[in-house]
């Protein structure tokens, strides 16, 4: 097997570079990884990666000096709920209990023949509607922020249907595996897998930019990690004209602008539990998240972003100089956007965290478009290989093509976006199928 990697360094979205100072090192797209502990492709190999796991799975932080955390205990994340544990266990308890039995369901194609029909059908009830209807079950707005961070990973407007199954997945895995992080890296992740490869005969080439399919090497099976786009510039008239129709009416959903920073010292959170938790959702109220993830939609750009921002060094002191911190932070943009948001990043952090801006050393940004001249894959900035709104989520593209021994395998495939290997893994079922 040979692997053709267009850049210096494997691993694509999961890699990690002293983007800064040296000495500090980021993550350069993905950072926390739910689906990678959780994930029945990753845990079918002893890959022998060092997963950190906070105390705390996730923050969400308040204007009052007070946040709201989700523990991997669901008893524990209860009773810090108050008077809206009860309706919080009522909806993530059943898809806890039940997930051994809905993973499989659940990453891979939507439209399949369910072997768990019923646990599937009463996870989908709620998965399918909006998430800012499935908060209404809440009576704290705070509780009600707090699911809306967790589904504005879908990079949805917060009322369209299918964005309260990002919530509810991610949510359900926080009680599950936490949102652990690698050790000293997620390209840690990109490493084993390569380290696996390698001893099972494979080969790797870095730098080797491929354009056309007939610049492969002769093969029985290709296995293409791209997006439609690229598959359809890839293998051009081999493809049939209605499959490249198809390809090319492929949705891309917001970019994201990205911050990296070196820091002198902790991020000093006004309240004092975010330092619990590796993952920290900046977004207020349910009001302000639903405007922010609103706008990329709108071809605007938030006044106040939902920030999505990761604090590793605090549990793993292997990324940056003794007594330093780094932070990665982004939020949704519109698609292909070269705006420069960091101002509004930073206040963002600010906001809940005073001082933070005295902290800073440095700082590298890279907005929608800048990402995507980095990574291919990352069209317009869309980190999750096309916009995932539910009709998307339901016809994504399949492994196979109508070209014998052509397969796609990235996350424009089910499962979709996420460090999770169920993309390729698919494919390579699909290929040994055939």
């Amino acid at each position: 097997m040979l692997v053709l990697e267009a850049r210096d360094t494997i691993g694509g979205g999961a890699r990690t570079a002293e983007l800064t100072l040296p000495g500090f090192r980021h993550d350069v797209c993905s950072a926390i990884h739910p689906l990678a502990a959780a994930s029945p492709f990753f845990t079918s190999l002893d890959l022998g990666i060092d997963f950190v796991e906070p105390p705390a799975a996730l923050a969400h932080p308040f204007d009052d000096g007070t946040a709201l955390l989700v523990y991997r205990s669901l008893e524990q994340t209860v009773a810090a709920l108050g008077g809206d544990g009860d309706a919080y266990r009522k909806l993530l308890a059943p898809a806890v209990e039940a997930w051994p039995k809905l993973a499989g369901e659940l990453l891979g194609p939507v439209v399949h023949l369910p072997r768990h029909p019923v646990g599937l059908a009463r996870f989908g009830a709620s998965a399918v509607r909006g998430a800012l209807g499935v908060t209404q079950r809440f009576e704290s707005d705070k509780t009600r922020a707090l699911f809306l961070g967790a589904a504005a990973h879908s990079a949805l407007p917060l009322d369209a249907h299918g964005s309260a199954g990002f919530g509810l997945i991610l949510l359900t895995l926080a009680h599950l595996a936490s949102w652990p992080f690698p050790r000293g890296g997620s390209q840690a992740i990109a490493d084993a897998l390569a380290a696996r490869l390698r001893a099972l005969g494979g080969d790797i080439e870095t730098r080797r930019e491929v354009t056309a399919l007939d610049e492969l090497p002769s093969s029985n099976v290709v296995i293409c990690d791209v997006t439609p786009r690229q598959l359809d510039a890839l293998a051009g008239d081999a493809l049939p004209t209605r499959y490249r129709r198809r390809l090319r009416r492929w949705r891309y959903g917001p970019g994201i602008f990205k911050v990296d920073y070196a820091l002198d010292g902790p991020i000093p959170w006004t309240a004092p539990d975010v330092a619990l938790a590796a993952t920290v959702h900046l977004g207020g109220s349910s009001a302000e998240l639903v405007e922010a993830e609103r706008a990329p939609w709108q071809e605007r750009h938030a006044g106040r972003p939902f920030v999505l921002l990761a604090q590793q060094t605090l549990f793993d002191d292997t990324r940056a100089p003794a007594g330093k911190h780094t932070a990665w932070a982004y939020c949704h943009v519109p698609h292909g956007s070269t705006v420069d948001v960091r101002a509004s990043v930073d206040a963002q952090i600010e906001r809940f965290a005073p001082g933070f801006r005295d902290l800073v050393l440095a700082a590298a940004t890279r907005n929608a478009s800048e990402l995507e001249r980095a990574n291919a894959n990352l069209v317009g900035g869309d980190i999750y290989g096309g916009a995932n709104t539910l009709r998307q989520l339901i016809g994504r593209r399949s492994y196979s093509t109508p070209v014998r021994g052509l397969y796609l395998c990235s996350a424009a495939t089910p499962p979709g976006g996420g460090v999770h290997g169920m993309c390729g893994y698919g494919a390579a079922r699909a290929a040994l199928r055939s």
